[in-house]
């Protein structure tokens, strides 16, 4: 299976962390359907094909993705568009 693993730094509160990661998931479940639940300080994702999570600790941010023998093909772009969301909430 195809993994994207991307850590991003951050200096935010963690109340303001956690809150910029349910902006993004708000994003992913409205365009991808994709069902997230939070499970401590990591939200949890998953759809057919897609299956990970993202990490709130108290300096960095963890996005895991695992990605189906289908998506797989589309490892590139979405990573990209995972990056881009974590640069325009937490920086570059």
């Amino acid at each position: 299976m195809p993994r994207i693993d991307i850590r991003r730094r951050h200096a935010l509160p963690p109340d303001q962390a956690r809150a910029a990661v349910e902006q993004v998931a708000a994003k992913v479940r409205d365009k991808y359907g994709v069902e997230a639940r939070w499970q401590g300080d990591t939200l949890a994702f998953e759809r057919p094909g897609v299956k990970g999570s993202i990490a709130v600790g108290a300096d960095e941010v963890r996005v895991v993705v695992e990605l189906g023998l289908l998506l797989g093909a589309l490892k590139g772009p979405i990573e990209q568009e995972i990056r881009r969301q974590l640069d325009a909430r937490f920086g570059a």
